[in-house]
């Protein structure tokens, strides 16, 4: 083994110390954790080289260890994305990380040993580790970051507790490198300035870690070599100098690891870093386009196209109504995504549009229209503030079309209804503001195409007011679709698709409560026509915001449109239409940011994320690994260069990149079991769609059934660490099936407290309370198995919340929405 005397002298201590906890390898059963763990004692005087490298052991555990390294790299992924603003992608990650460990298989899974390891730190790591997922989606980038931290520290307790100090030291020590490439990761994405403050706190990081003295002792110039190469990437100015420091950091961890380890624990943990970064360029094709300050700024557009239809509201009688809208904003602002963004973004802004929010609401409440109509100019200058400081210039330019779109919108349903001098006096507003060059939006429109220009304003803006105010209704109707067509093709024409997709899921928000408005007043057959030209509009592609949502997130797809039938629905049957709006409308805003989160394409990463891969494959033919893989299993090394190949071709395609990367990554755990002599215990890949084969100890229960019964009405999926979809709106007397599509059995538990007054409990299992199904799954019972599903038929009106016993940390929560 290349393993060097000198640490093999230092380690053998530290070895010593830590046999009682990690033993040969065997199973802790107690409650340690990481600080309880990193314990030494001294060595005696007559240890030999010979007795050091034999105190080393190298297993499965090994393996195994190196996987849970893996881990901790995307949890550290997070967090820098989180630094980078990159939010949702921090939250899809974290989600990701979950359904993995959660379908890793077998006895020698990632999954199985960290919960025989200690019981406690495994129910922990999931805690965080769902907590971390839900604070990132919540906008919390600290407590996010927190608990992936803390999570990451789950997984270092179980290294301690299953392997060797000299093991543990090792992949700490690469776990920095991957950590410094997370840097590269950053600036190959334009996040220049983030990457060089990860940069900097890596290396500040890294002076009081245990890895630093590790790294100091295996070798002294390896040493200074990744501290200058992290210390470069921190005064880097530009992207290839920061991304070149930041490999050369994580090249030197490579080699400090053969120092510190027999050479087939490096080997491990070599793989298991390639397999990091495999990850990272999953993650750099998604983190092209907006982001998610645009994504904010699109929500705040929403808010300003809602706001403005309280005064409306007010003139027309519909003062309670109108009050409630307003409330709804602020009830919906103060648990977005958006309210953190904008407070910290421009807190003025922020102060002035809850300020204005709040005025709109008294002034609604007294029925005062020209009061509502002061308040609504002082929410919108202020929105517009706040959307100009997350994201300004040509980006803020887009998002006022979308919502000069939305009040042209409001223009053509009020004369649909016979309100010809309001059209007028929102296209008076609408011909002044442009004239002003809100938000750029003259110049840019001009700038574009002078045809376009004069189409926009002079034919069909100008004979918006003018067909109004004389009071013909469909010339005036014409010339506010003339309208929204120009500015649509302005929108396409300068917006990346990201861009015009998030601008777009505002106009479609505001059109859902368009037509909620126009059911209230009265106008049934116009709000049910609203919601199909909507829905025809977005059939039609929408600028690419369908096909783009579809591809995004595909239940959240079909949940829009969904949602969007519903409001149709209530509005012709006279049911709740704005109820319908509100679930519709935040299904809109949810797509704003599945879709920037999702934005590649645009710009190009694609390409830099296969060549990332193409310099691992480059990496691993130069390794050490790559001898020691081929002559230990030779399939296993075919294995993983073909899964490595293909990865960058899916990438460089753009298609199949998450299939690719699944596979990519089960090879090289694979090969990771391989390399230490394990390949026999290697875990076989997580099925995630099928789930695995049934536990012959778990048992259903009543209404626990094979298949999916074709009574169902309605089937929700029960995936890793998801139900699919999270809310599902059925009417009374449906049944809803509720199916194992992936991962370890499920239980479909509600949640007693909070079901409708009158409804009977319900849970698989058939337990009768909240309790006894919590107990219940303690003693093997309300499993839902793969091939089964619980069916249930709601006979109660109203919200029925529920969730997955053994999965609800990770927030694998849902509820069943009623309807008469």
């Amino acid at each position: 083994m290349d393993y060097s005397r000198r640490r093999l002298l230092q380690t053998t201590g530290l070895a010593v110390a830590t046999a009682g906890l990690a033993g040969c390898n065997g199973q802790s059963t107690d409650d340690t954790t990481a600080a309880e763990t990193d314990s030494e004692t001294e060595a005696g005087d007559e240890t030999t080289t010979e007795d050091a490298e034999s105190s080393v052991s190298v297993d499965a555990t090994v393996a195994v260890a190196a996987e849970w390294n893996a881990m901790r790299a995307r949890l550290y992924d997070t967090v820098a994305l989180a630094a980078a603003g990159r939010l949702g992608t921090a939250a899809r990650v974290a989600g990701d990380v979950f359904a993995r460990f959660e379908q890793s298989s077998g006895e020698w899974g990632a999954h199985e040993q960290l919960e025989a390891t200690n019981e406690r730190n495994y129910e922990t790591f999931e805690s965080n580790l769902g907590g971390a997922r839900e604070a990132y989606a919540a906008g919390d980038a600290e407590r996010g970051s927190d608990l992936a931290v803390q999570a990451a520290d789950n997984l270092l307790a179980a290294q301690r507790g299953r392997v060797d100090a000299a093991v543990v030291d090792a992949l700490n020590v690469l776990l920095f490198g991957a950590r410094a490439r997370d840097a590269g990761l950053l600036a190959a994405a334009g996040e220049v300035d983030a990457a060089t403050e990860l940069a900097n706190a890596v290396y500040e990081g890294f002076e009081d870690a245990p890895a630093h003295s590790a790294l100091e002792s295996a070798s002294d110039e390896l040493y200074e070599s990744f501290e200058a190469a992290v210390e470069g990437a921190a005064d880097a100015g530009d992207a290839e100098t920061l991304a070149a420091s930041a490999q050369t950091a994580a090249a030197a961890t490579v080699d400090a690891s053969y120092e510190l380890a027999p050479e087939t624990v490096a080997g491990a943990g070599h793989l298991a870093l390639m397999q990091a970064v495999g990850f990272d360029a999953e993650v750099l094709a998604g983190l092209g386009g907006p982001g998610d300050e645009f994504a904010h700024a699109a929500a705040l557009s929403l808010y300003r196209a809602r706001a403005a239809d309280v005064p409306r509201l007010v003139a027309a009688g519909e003062a309670d109504f109108a009050a409630t809208v307003a409330s709804d904003v602020f009830a919906h602002f103060e648990g977005a995504r958006a309210h953190e963004a904008l407070e910290e973004a421009d807190h003025d802004a922020y102060e002035g549009f809850e300020g204005g929010l709040e005025s709109l609401t008294e002034a609604a409440e007294s029925g005062d229209a020209a009061a509502a109509e002061e308040a609504v100019a002082t929410v919108d200058e202020n929105l517009l503030a706040g959307i100009s400081a997350l994201v300004g210039g040509e980006a803020a330019t887009v998002l006022e079309a979308a919502f000069f779109r939305a009040r042209l919108g409001d223009a053509r349903e009020l004369v649909a209804v016979g309100e010809t001098d309001r059209a007028a006096a929102v296209g008076e507003s609408l011909f002044a503001r442009f004239e002003e060059n809100e938000a750029n939006l003259h110049e840019s429109v001009e700038e574009e195409s002078e045809e376009l220009y004069h189409r926009f304003e002079e034919e069909h803006l100008a004979g918006l007011v003018e067909d109004a105010t004389a009071g013909d209704a469909d010339a005036a109707a014409a010339h506010a679709e003339g309208a929204m067509d120009a500015l649509f093709e302005f929108e396409a024409a300068v917006g990346a698709t990201a861009e015009v997709s998030a601008a777009e899921a505002a106009f479609f928000g505001a059109r859902g409560f368009d037509a909620a408005a126009l059911a209230r007043v009265g106008a049934s057959a116009r709000a049910a026509a609203v919601v199909q030209s909507t829905f025809a509009f977005f059939e039609a592609g929408a600028g690419g915001y369908h096909e783009t949502l579809e591809e995004a997130d595909h239940d959240l797809y079909e949940s829009f449109e969904g949602a969007l039938g519903s409001v149709r629905t209530a509005a012709e049957e006279g049911g709740d239409a704005y109820g319908a709006a509100k679930t519709y409308g935040q299904r809109a805003v949810d797509s704003m940011y599945a879709v920037v989160a999702t934005a590649a394409a645009d710009a190009g990463l694609g390409a830099a994320a296969s060549e990332r891969m193409s310099g691992v494959f480059q990496t691993f033919e130069e390794a050490r690994v790559h001898e020691a893989l081929e002559g230990a299993d030779h399939d296993a090394y075919e294995g993983f260069e073909a899964a490595l190949s293909d990865y960058s071709a899916a990438l460089e395609d753009g298609s199949g990149v998450d299939a690719a990367a699944e596979t990519y990554a089960t090879a090289t755990a694979r090969a990771q079991f391989a390399v230490v002599g394990e390949v026999g215990k290697a875990p076989e890949a997580g099925d995630t769609e099928d789930g695995g084969s049934a536990d012959a100890a778990l048992s259903g229960g009543p209404n626990v059934v094979e298949g999916v019964p074709e009574e169902a009405d309605h089937v929700v999926k029960m995936r890793a660490v998801a139900f699919e979809p999270a809310e599902l709106t059925v009417s009374v007397g449906d049944t809803v099936a509720f199916e194992h599509a992936a991962g370890d059995a499920h239980s479909v538990t509600a949640s007693g407290d909070e079901l409708p007054e009158g409804a009977a409990y319900w849970a698989s299992g058939g337990f009768e309370s909240q309790e006894a199904a919590e107990t219940g799954w303690g003693e093997g019972k309300g499993a839902v198995q793969s091939g089964q599903s619980y069916v249930h038929t709601f006979e109660t009106a109203g919200e029925h919340p529920y969730y997955c016993v053994p999965h609800e940390a990770a927030g694998m929560t849902g509820t069943i929405i009623v309807e008469e």
